[in-house]
């Protein structure tokens, strides 16, 4: 058996070597389709975080009366907490934090400082600010919980109605760029595999004498195939190695540019997070591609053989 494995290796590499215009074109598409792949999923990483950083912007707000007690509107947090799981952060605003934060927005407009000091106490509100998910049924359905019988005496007002337009269109074009995500991978991975099995299907093509001939011998069918499934998984990780190396060098002067238009958001952290899974994608397309396209295109060379014969 491991004379075999060494056999069918051995011949794989012959044929990588003596066909080098052909294992060239087959690295560069392979290098190419798993390079694209990549990029999608960069791509995909940082269209997650400008989506979460828009949804983390749209928010409701309840208002409570203003005898309302701190405690009072802190169980009341705790209780919608409790009672809707979809919530990703509740922040409570006393009046004199609400105050403090319409000063600072409006410290350079004097009209809003004179009327603040006509008005002579503090007319803000105390209020809990929600941000969930971003699907407009779950804010609905806080929004009512708030309003409902059970908080009454302590909620003066929830601005889900007047923020319902803007959260049902953000939620949109946020469902709209993840379903266009996923339909472009799609399609990608879906040229990739008939460009790479075209590709192989050249390589092995150019070699037919040679299995001809290996048939007549009386060679097996799996030691046919076999060097030129090897042969396409070595393609597939020399385009693998060459991927790394642009993905990384890529990542990193870039890195910085990405950060200057994205504050707060690292594609060199993001890379570095994700770093087995990069490799997994990219190994997973070059050598798996690679060797899974031989096998299909050998079972179609074999097949249309035995038909004609």
């Amino acid at each position: 058996m491991l004379t075999n494995f060494k056999r069918v290796l051995n011949f794989a590499l012959i044929d990588f070597y003596r066909n080098k215009g052909m294992s060239l074109a087959a690295i560069f598409v392979l290098t190419i389709i798993t390079l694209l792949i990549t990029g999608l999923f960069l791509i995909h990483g940082v269209s997650d975080y400008l989506i979460s950083t828009v949804q983390n912007k749209i928010d409701i707000t309840a208002y409570f009366k203003a005898d309302t007690g701190e405690q009072d509107i802190l169980n009341v947090k705790d209780q919608i907490l409790k009672d809707s799981p979809s919530i990703k952060s509740v922040q409570y605003v006393s009046k004199d934090d609400a105050l403090n934060n319409f000063n600072e927005r409006h410290k350079d407009n004097s009209v809003f400082s004179e009327a603040l000091s006509e008005v002579g106490n503090n007319p803000f509100l105390p209020s809990l600010n929600i941000t969930t998910s971003g699907d407009p049924s779950q804010y609905e359905q806080i929004s009512n919980i708030l309003q409902s019988d059970q908080f009454k005496n302590l909620v003066d007002k929830v601005d889900f109605s007047q923020k319902r337009d803007i959260i049902e269109k953000v939620y949109s074009i946020t469902s709209n760029i993840n379903k266009f995500g996923l339909g472009l991978g799609a399609v990608m991975v879906l040229v990739a595999i008939l460009i790479i099995f075209n590709t192989m299907k050249l390589v092995i093509k150019s070699a037919e004498e040679e299995i001809s001939t290996m048939r007549i011998v009386g060679a097996s069918s799996w030691f046919i195939k076999a060097p030129f499934i090897i042969e396409g998984g070595i393609f597939g990780f020399i385009s693998f190695v060459i991927c790394f190396f642009i993905t990384l060098f890529s990542v990193y002067f870039l890195s910085h540019m990405v950060g200057v238009i994205m504050p707060g958001f690292s594609l060199f952290s993001y890379f570095i997070s994700n770093f087995w899974i990069i490799i997994l994608i990219q190994l997973g397309f070059g050598a798996g591609l690679g060797a899974l396209s031989s096998l299909i295109a050998l079972g179609r060379l074999f097949n249309n053989n035995s038909t004609a014969n």
